[in-house]
């Protein structure tokens, strides 16, 4: 990006300013008087560059290095597709898009220094979604494609990182679930941190059909692409064919035991299972209906019976930051910005040997 260091510092105080998700005058108090509304104003519009003396308080309440401020921009987030159970408000999600494409903007930029950043393969180039049952087809497609077999899967978010779909997990609200997009030409999906593993894996996958399903214009409203992808998710975690042998085929009455035991061994929540199910015609919608309405009588829909013992995590990115450093591709400075830290902290995770 050619740009003046004006126009520069105009997009990182907006961006570093909705990461925090405040408003200019908020961002006035924040600074106790020092710099007036009308001057941020300027600064946001590239119109005036602050001294030094409002640039180190201003840093600082922003929780940024100066740095931050006078890096180019290289990535910019297109194609979001939020996933919520209520609304967000127009700064929690400019918050969520500013704080995903500044840790992506770190996270290729480590790959580049490294000479590892490969180019994303689209497993499913071609595969068109035109009625409910392409769903199992594309799952099982993609599940070849990556050489998954039909065994559950361990850690959903390393598989994604591994075929290079960029994962970010940050605190949010609990109105967030995720969110997917691209980074250029590099998928990306970012996730609520604070939900439990099985609603985390369920998303993932959900944000993972965002990305790689097409659906013809037109043929599907955005209600139905949800429930669609929501199926996909459900498929990849439990193929149709092995879910069939371990639901035990079309069933009249279901014991939360058994349920239970499933979410155990795959990861997958009951409310999902059950969601499964009447995809697939092994319950009927009155029993569908009564195990929910029983469900959310008793208060499982907010902490539900049974639990999945896991990892969903990736350590890609600071493996990649560490052996930066170890091979002295980047200063310790460096680093410590790449990895969003003070240097003092940054340094003090570090065991290098010898």
């Amino acid at each position: 990006m050619n740009a003046e260091p004006n126009q520069i510092f105009a997009l990182r105080l907006t961006q570093a300013r909705k990461m925090r998700g405040w408003s200019l005058r908020e961002l006035e108090a924040q600074l106790h008087g020092l710099v007036s509304h009308a001057a941020l104003h300027k600064y946001e519009r590239g119109q005036m560059l602050p001294g030094t003396d409002v640039l180190l308080p201003l840093a600082s309440a922003l929780k940024q290095t100066v740095d931050f401020f006078f890096r180019p921009p290289t990535v910019s987030l297109s194609q979001i597709e939020f996933r919520k159970r209520t609304a967000l408000g127009v700064r929690q999600e400019a918050g969520l898009r500013e704080n995903a494409a500044d840790f992506f903007e770190r996270y290729l930029e480590v790959e580049h220094l490294l000479g590892v950043d490969a180019a994303f393969q689209h497993p499913l180039e071609g595969v068109i979604i035109r009625k409910p049952e392409d769903i199992e087809t594309a799952a099982l497609k993609l599940r070849d494609v990556w050489e998954l077999g039909l065994d559950a899967l361990s850690n959903v978010v390393e598989m994604l990182e591994n075929h290079q779909v960029k994962v970010y997990e940050l605190e949010a609200d609990d109105a967030f679930d995720g969110f997917s997009g691209w980074a250029g030409k590099i998928p990306v999906v970012v996730l609520n941190r604070k939900f439990p593993l099985v609603r985390k894996r369920l998303t993932a996958l959900h944000e993972l059909a965002h990305l790689l399903l097409a659906f013809p214009k037109g043929q599907f409203d955005r209600k139905q692409v949800e429930k669609l992808c929501h199926a996909f998710a459900g498929a990849m975690l439990m193929p149709e064919e092995i879910f069939r042998q371990r639901f035990g085929g079309r069933r009249s009455s279901l014991t939360v035991n058994e349920l239970a035991d499933i979410k155990a061994d795959y990861g997958i929540s009951i409310g999902a299972i059950l969601a499964r199910a009447l995809q697939l015609g092994l319950v009927t919608e009155a029993l569908y209906k009564t195990f929910c309405i029983e469900f959310r009588r008793r208060g499982w829909h907010k902490d539900e019976p049974g639990e999945y013992i896991g990892i969903e995590r990736s350590n890609r990115f600071e493996q990649l930051l560490y052996r930066a450093v170890a091979t002295d591709a980047v200063s310790m400075t460096k680093a410590a910005n790449l990895a969003g830290q003070p240097l003092a902290a940054f340094r003090a995770t570090l065991q290098i040997v010898p």
